[in-house]
């Protein structure tokens, strides 16, 4: 009985010794891509168990694995190529004067009709498929300056004119829990890509319901802010009186973190 007991607790005594001496790597071994938070990935870079460039890096390979090979998801337009060098700098950043915020080092996925100085928006057309902004959207700045990376753009139903996420240069994109359905739209690049942790959070723009719908069907939080508590500048319109540009996540804390960092005025959380 005692043999039995001994191995049992050997490991036991070393789970404690290794939680109580080396904290990093107990948390390195028990952090979960799939399920991490904001608030779980700043834990895992504080105690130096990850960094910014090892967290874009592991989502650049779900993109790689299930968004470009068969059976594919097709959410993504572009891939941002200084993610991984951006990263780089942010995690030095960290190091030397601390986090921006609590998006600090965080990879987003912008919806293709957010205007981005480095690489093309498009709204999903084959007409806009070179077409560089001359300067970041309102929004996309704003997440910028708090310390997200841009990982890359979204596919979404072209000009945002439908629900159903097809267009001339995405193609059509397809739901992660069930590959023979829509992903909603019109910002269902964005909601597939999020449910299928293709980075920690996303963006959308909502005209009727174009937030809302694919949060919907994806399992995920989506919230369509007050006209005019975000700003809607760099974002490809469609109807001025009801676009704007909100977060879409996979919890309501990590939705509120980008909703507070991207309003007009500073929401404090």
């Amino acid at each position: 009985m005692l043999k039995n007991l001994r191995p049992t607790f050997s490991i036991l005594t070393t789970s404690i010794v290794s939680s109580l001496f080396f904290p990093a790597v107990v948390l390195a071994a028990n952090f979960k891509l799939e399920t991490a938070t904001i608030a779980d990935i700043n834990k895992a870079f504080d105690a130096g168990a990850l960094t910014s460039v090892q967290l874009t890096q592991l989502y650049l390979n779900r993109i790689n694995a299930y968004d470009k090979q068969g059976p594919s998801i097709n959410s993504i337009i572009t891939i941002n190529p200084q993610a991984l060098e951006t990263a780089g700098a942010l995690d030095n950043e960290r190091q030397s004067s601390g986090k921006r915020s609590p998006l600090h080092g965080i990879p987003v996925i912008l919806k293709d009709n957010y205007d981005t100085f480095d690489l093309p928006t498009t709204a999903g057309s084959l007409t806009l498929a070179n077409s560089i902004p001359p300067d970041d959207a309102f929004l996309t700045k704003k997440l910028r300056d708090a310390g997200a990376i841009v990982l890359g753009k979204a596919n979404l139903h072209e000009f945002s004119l439908d629900f159903t996420t097809i267009s001339s240069l995405g193609g059509q994109t397809l739901n992660p829990y069930a590959l023979d359905r829509i992903p909603g739209g019109s910002s269902g690049g964005t909601g597939a890509s999020i449910a299928a942790n293709f980075a920690t959070i996303g963006t959308g723009s909502d005209t009727a319901i174009s937030i809302r719908g694919p949060a919907s069907v994806n399992n995920l939080v989506g919230i369509r802010p007050t006209v005019g508590l975000t700003s809607r500048d760099g974002i490809v319109p469609l109807l001025l009186t009801q676009d704007t540009g909100g977060p879409i996540a996979r919890n309501v804390t990590d939705a509120a973190y980008i909703l507070s960092r991207s309003a007009k005025k500073f929401i404090t959380m």
